[in-house]
């Protein structure tokens, strides 16, 4: 219940509505968008006609991933990131990511979340949501020609968060932002480029888990197979779900 949702949606609140010492068992009540915590969006969240939770196979969400350690390249607070980070850390590794490959990006960023899993000494809400490195429209063009299957960062979106209703929300913020990259937010996204990770990739398919975090930092700059189970959720835009890396015994 104090896992914070993103920007302008309501977070998630829980109730006990049956206890055990009058009804011989206990039950609660949870109301929560969807938009919290580890979570996969479909392409309906943002594409009219475009497919629900419920229509995306097993088969699509489970496959071999390429994890891609964007912290050791030194990308931080307001940071942007595009083809040259991902073709860097294939020279580097001696990997590949090929066509049909889940892409997982690690920023770091996941020790800042509020309700980190693994530890909770960094917390920082302000610079999870607010200040995480986020990719430019060249980097989501990229994706499509590379022919990435779908995406998961450790970061409250998959965008930058100058790139969504953040910036109207923390103009302060966004001033810190464009002092430190040295040119404004409007020249970098401009109006046609609004969440563009969302925009240009959910018609194809192309979807993303936001706010992953747990154990990533025990796969970095490795290839895996790696799974996202949501539930089943018919008609729904957006599901929590559990991320999980597979790795040989």
């Amino acid at each position: 219940m104090h896992t914070p949702a993103f920007a302008s949606y309501t977070g998630p609140s829980i109730k006990w509505v049956k206890r055990l010492a009058f009804d011989k068992a206990g039950g609660q009540e949870i109301t929560s968008t969807l938009h919290v915590s580890t979570h996969l969006d479909a392409p309906a969240h943002f594409f009219s006609g475009g497919k629900f939770i419920a229509d995306l196979p097993l088969d699509f969400l489970v496959g071999p991933a390429c994890v891609v350690d964007l912290e050791r390249m030194g990308v931080g607070d307001f940071d942007l990131y595009g083809p040259a980070e991902f073709e860097r850390w294939e020279g580097e590794t001696g990997l590949r990511i090929e066509r049909g490959d889940i892409l997982v990006i690690h920023t770091g960023y996941h020790r800042y979340y509020p309700e980190n899993w693994a530890d909770r000494s960094g917390m920082d809400e302000t610079r999870y949501f607010i200040r995480h490195p986020g990719p430019t429209r060249e980097f989501a063009e990229w994706v499509l020609e590379r022919g990435v299957r779908w995406l998961a960062v450790d970061a409250g979106s998959a965008d930058h968060p100058m790139n969504t209703v953040i910036r109207r929300l923390r103009p302060d913020e966004a001033e810190d932002g464009e002092a430190k990259l040295g040119r404004g937010f409007e020249e970098i996204f401009p109006k046609a480029d609004y969440q563009i990770m969302h925009t240009l990739l959910f018609p194809h398919d192309v979807v993303h888990i936001e706010n992953l975090g747990g154990d990533i930092d025990r796969v970095l700059d490795r290839k895996i197979t790696f799974g996202c189970f949501p539930w089943r959720f018919v008609g729904g835009e957006a599901a929590f779900c559990r991320a999980v890396a597979f790795l040989d015994a």
